[in-house]
């Protein structure tokens, strides 16, 4: 039986970093391995999920959201039995996928509010992830799991807008090159210069890589190397602040 998988690909990196770094911040527990994976199969399932509200394919949809949530939902459980406040962070997630589902609904998938709470919802994990390994919120948890992931991938959403759906919007290209020039400057300016040096591949392939004739996927193989970069920069501060 062949899978079937969401066509966003670039939400795989949301997927991953925002809840790697909290295990990072948090501390390791072998619980993380099965949220993580019950993690996964939450974001496979969401994605026939949200398709249901386009009315289609009903029993197709339905019965792919079900192969994937049900085993999700049994994975989910080992960190609730761990640490059952975890839940909260689940009940924050669900205002992004009401907007999710709204914008699903009119087929504007592509709109920058459905990307962004795509980007919030996926960026919570991160907290998520951080609070089963310590069992509290602190303040390196909001800002290098929560606030960075999502500053990151909004920078993304600009670039791949200005490379693709926005290309001929040289507007849009000042927004994405004035947004990701600031993000180096703001990181430096606070003290954080590791966290600056995260964001520099980020600046230099919005600017390099504007106008040029990429395909989506040699785009898209650059942003898993820009993103890779970002993870393991990120890190690295997140480790010398312990």
């Amino acid at each position: 039986m062949k899978l079937f998988l969401p066509k966003q690909h670039g939400a795989w990196a949301m997927l991953i970093i925002p809840f790697w770094l909290g295990v990072i911040d948090g501390g390791f527990l072998w619980q993380q391995i099965p949220f993580f994976i019950g993690w996964l199969l939450l974001y496979l399932a969401t994605y026939p999920m949200l398709l249901l509200f386009k009315k289609k394919k009903i029993p197709f949809y339905t019965k792919w959201t079900l192969i994937y949530m049900v085993p999700a939902l049994l994975l989910l459980l080992i960190p609730l039995l761990e640490r059952p406040s975890i839940v909260f962070f689940g009940l924050l997630m669900i205002p992004f996928f009401t907007i999710n589902a709204y914008y699903t609904s009119k087929n504007q998938d592509r709109a920058f509010m459905n990307d962004m709470s795509a980007i919030f919802a996926f960026s919570i994990a991160g907290l998520a992830s951080s609070y089963l390994g310590q069992g509290v919120v602190t303040f390196e948890a909001i800002i290098f799991t929560f606030l960075i992931s999502v500053l990151f991938f909004l920078g993304c959403t600009f670039y791949v807008k200005s490379m693709i759906r926005e290309k001929k919007n040289t507007k849009f290209k000042w927004i994405s090159w004035s947004y990701h020039l600031l993000l180096v400057v703001g990181w430096f300016v606070s003290g954080y210069w590791i966290a600056a040096l995260a964001f520099i591949p980020s600046l230099l392939r919005a600017i390099i890589f504007y106008g040029k004739k990429l395909s989506p996927k040699q785009i898209g193989i650059y942003e898993i190397i820009n993103s890779a970069i970002f993870f393991i920069i990120i890190g690295i501060q997140i480790c010398l602040l312990k």
